[in-house]
């Protein structure tokens, strides 16, 4: 069934000039497999340049919000806020599950893996609206879906260093340091994502996912810490 992703436009309020690149946006390699015969096209492109677009909003509003922080504490609150975490977060609150153009055997996973697969056609969209309207409307967009997240996260405290966070709880309570294993790493060597598990005691605590095995790690220790009420 076509999808009609003129109802996502009228969601986020940015009608395209070229529709092919919001169609583009949504499109994972593995769907390309399944339809050879069509003139489609993945979304790594638009995903690479969006990562970057995002990052440079994100780093601009923190540098002008934030005038007494440092490096040191800005670079935290932007990966909390740019991770793969929070624009999966994002993305299905815009409602971006029901246009992933996907493979039926991805179609088939709702777990941790379609959280990837969310994050990634998000930064792709960020990608699209900069081709296709410039720096300012894609600004716009971020401003209008990420940025509101950080409130969340300083109330949180969800940009602190996670990891050591859950040392500290673990040898607490548990008397044991907690230690991380990859447990599936996928894509090529530009676009890596990885799967990391959280233990303590050979019991898997959580698990997280990232675009590095540092930012798997982070999100398997906050989830643990969740997890175990810390």
């Amino acid at each position: 069934m076509e999808k009609d992703f003129s109802t996502f436009e009228e969601k986020i309020g940015f009608s395209f000039h070229d529709r092919a690149l919001l169609r583009q946006a949504f499109t994972h390699r593995s769907y390309i497999n399944e339809h050879r015969g069509e003139a489609l096209t993945h979304n790594e492109r638009l995903e690479f340049l969006g990562d970057a677009v995002l990052e440079l909003v994100s780093t601009h509003y923190l540098f002008e919000t934030f005038p007494n922080k440092d490096e040191g504490e800005l670079t935290s609150y932007r990966a909390a806020l740019v991770n793969a975490v929070t624009c999966a977060e994002v993305a299905a609150s815009l409602g971006m599950n029901d246009y992933l153009l996907l493979s039926r055997g991805e179609a088939k996973d709702n777990g941790r893996a379609r959280q990837i697969l969310l994050a990634n056609a998000f930064e792709a969209v960020v990608g699209a609206i900069y081709i296709d309207q410039g720096y300012d409307a894609a600004k716009q967009f971020i401003a209008m879906s990420l940025l509101p997240k950080l409130a969340d996260i300083l109330e949180k405290r969800l940009w602190q260093d996670a990891k050591s966070t859950l040392q500290e709880k673990a040898q607490e309570v548990e008397g044991s340091t907690p230690y991380y294993s990859v447990l599936k790493e996928t894509g090529p060597d530009h676009d890596k994502h990885f799967l990391v598990g959280v233990y303590v005691k050979e019991t898997l605590l959580a698990q997280g996912e990232g675009k590095s095995k540092q930012e798997a790690e982070q999100t398997a220790a906050r989830r643990a810490l969740s997890e175990k009420g810390w």
